[in-house]
């Protein structure tokens, strides 16, 4: 089988919400379009006021510290706002950048916060910068048949997006993408070139569709493979429109 794109998926709200699309333009340097824009900081963040550069995953609220989250879905809609939903809570419509949606955002969560953790505080933007996990601008990339294998050892169907991945690859070898770093990659008009592994933490224990842990992920990934690895992290060296269906070719 050729390797195709299958799915490509953002996050417009670090840690809540994700959000499948048919395609998106990616620019050379930059990261996933319209991914992880905004991020919830906590009380205990490092830092005072509002954000003003990249922060590492421990100033913000996320799926590692509550469950609970990992079961949000979001929509971007026409006008730019975001419709999030959750099975145990309204729909919510808000733009994460008015001060009075934000603070619907942030009461919006509360619920599914633990009231041990330092509580949510600010909703944070910063112009050009993507407020994901690494601070370089990377798209995540990710195989189907590596899932449907840590699948497999489980025993249990497991959602990709206990992964919170960019794009989904299908065609390839269980495991195969382990052996592509530093290889170039073509998808559609773009070129992509892998920079690492993505080393993966306890958020992936909680099923997407009801918010709660249900399985160990990192000791079945160290069971089949000796680490926590699942995916890849990947520059965007050429830009151009990428698709769903596009061929996914190794250069």
């Amino acid at each position: 089988m050729t390797a195709h794109l299958a799915h490509l998926v953002r996050h417009p709200i670090k840690s809540v919400g994700h959000e499948d699309i048919t395609g998106a333009l990616l620019d050379e340097g930059r990261a996933m379009p319209f991914d992880r824009l905004w991020a919830i900081s906590h009380e205990e963040a490092r830092f005072d006021g509002a954000l003003a550069e990249w922060a590492a995953k421990r100033n913000f609220v996320r799926g590692a510290a509550a469950p609970g989250l990992m079961a949000v879905t979001a929509r971007t809609m026409d006008d730019g706002r975001i419709e999030l939903t959750h099975p145990d809570l309204w729909h919510l419509v808000v733009d994460p950048d008015r001060a009075e949606d934000q603070a619907k955002l942030i009461a919006w969560l509360a619920p599914l916060w633990p009231t041990n953790r330092p509580a949510p505080r600010r909703v944070e933007r910063v112009p050009g910068v993507t407020l994901a996990d690494v601070a370089e601008p990377y798209v995540s990339l990710l195989s189907l048949a590596s899932l449907a294998a840590l699948s497999d050892a489980t025993g249990t169907p497991m959602s990709r997006h206990r992964f919170r991945g960019n794009l989904w690859v299908e065609g390839w070898a269980p495991w195969a993408e382990r052996g592509l770093v530093g290889r170039r990659l073509r998808i559609g008009a773009a070129e992509l070139e892998v920079a690492m592994p993505i080393t993966r933490c306890r958020a992936t224990c909680a099923n997407p569709e009801t918010g709660t842990e249900d399985l160990d992920t990192l000791a079945a990934l160290k069971a089949l493979n000796g680490d926590t690895l699942f995916g890849l992290y990947a520059k965007v060296t050429r830009g151009g429109e990428i698709v769903r269906g596009d061929t996914v070719e190794i250069l």
